[in-house]
């Protein structure tokens, strides 16, 4: 490292922790800001056949203790089992190709979530969006 550099350094890095202190002693905020999850992709399988795939974004409303930084590092895992648990008991709602099952994908993925993150750290589940792949040619109630 050149001298220039390791001066510039020494003169940040005392201004780096004290500004880390202060903000470490702030009070935390009441509640966590949400986690959200966009465009995983569930089937709509009827028949044995798959009829649609509907594009789902989620808000995961966290619990006491959680952060949604703890949790971002998780959202693979979030995604994963969701689309596990669609292909082997599909969220679809009878006659309609077009969405999912919105309450069933909120428990299943509540049930999930305590084995990902642990029990408590995610509250609630919330379906923001369903996009459907395809909107013509297929049955909608």
């Amino acid at each position: 490292m050149r001298r220039r550099d390791l001066i510039a350094a020494s003169a940040v890095l005392p201004a780096g922790l004290l500004a880390g202190e202060a903000m470490a002693g702030e009070d935390a905020p009441a509640t966590a800001a949400p986690l959200s999850i966009a465009g995983v992709g569930l089937p709509v399988i009827t028949e044995g056949r798959i009829r649609n795939y509907v594009f789902v974004s989620l808000r995961l409303h966290l619990g006491a203790g959680a952060t949604a930084e703890t949790l971002r590092v998780k959202e693979p895992y979030f995604r994963d089992a969701l689309v596990r648990a669609a292909y082997r008991t599909p969220f679809t709602v009878a006659n309609n190709w077009t969405v999912v099952d919105g309450a069933a994908v909120a428990a299943s993925l509540m049930r999930a979530a305590t084995t990902i993150a642990g029990r408590g750290k995610v509250a609630r589940v919330e379906i923001v969006s369903q996009t459907p792949r395809r909107r013509t040619g297929v049955r909608a109630g």
